[in-house]
């Protein structure tokens, strides 16, 4: 023991230097993250139309004879899903955003929940890094789903990118934004 007290105060002074004392091991004091998105938010009437279908419509996993649905009971599935941050309820209903909409009732829909659960695994400044990219693609990233998309081309990656490429405009709500007449892709 005390051939190693000798060695153990060294690494401590060594550490506290580094640190600017206090306990070396321990986490600073104070932490700044600057925000990710700067406050951006995508369209829900967007997302409502175009995404949602997306995660509900029976797809094939490439190389494999095997289709399923993103928000299958074993994957994204709000009750039963084992597929990480993602979560939909399949059986959310659509909601009417009218000309001037009750954003509070919006916000407590199910469907409303399935949009922030989306736009949470969105990468703003590189929407191609996006989870809800790289997990279909298996771009760096494990998926147990499989590979949905054989690339960035196929039309459903397309869409994806797109409302992740489209943010509303700063200041406006993700309500802002009119439904789309068709989906790109």
């Amino acid at each position: 023991m005390r051939s190693v007290l000798p060695s153990l105060l060294v690494l401590t002074a060594a550490l506290s230097a580094c640190g600017g004392g206090g306990n070396p091991l321990d986490n600073p004091a104070t932490i700044t993250n600057t925000s990710a998105d700067a406050g951006q938010k995508l369209s829900f009437a967007y997302y409502q139309k175009c995404v949602n279908p997306i995660l509900l419509e029976l797809l094939p996993i490439a190389g494999t004879a095997v289709t399923n649905t993103c928000a299958a009971g074993g994957c994204h599935d709000v009750n039963t899903g084992s597929g990480g941050a993602l979560r939909i309820n399949p059986r959310a209903a659509e909601v009417v955003i009218g000309p001037t909409p009750d954003v509070a009732a919006l916000r407590l829909s199910e469907m409303y929940r399935n949009f922030r659960s989306a736009q949470a695994q969105v990468v703003f400044a590189e929407p191609a890094a996006s989870r809800l990219i790289t997990k279909p693609l298996v771009r760096g990233v494990l998926h147990g789903g499989g590979r949905v998309f054989l690339d960035e081309n196929d039309p459903k990656a397309r869409t994806l990118i797109y409302w992740m490429s489209h943010p509303v405009p700063q200041g406006l709500d993700e309500f802002s934004a009119p439904a789309p007449a068709s989906c790109a892709g």
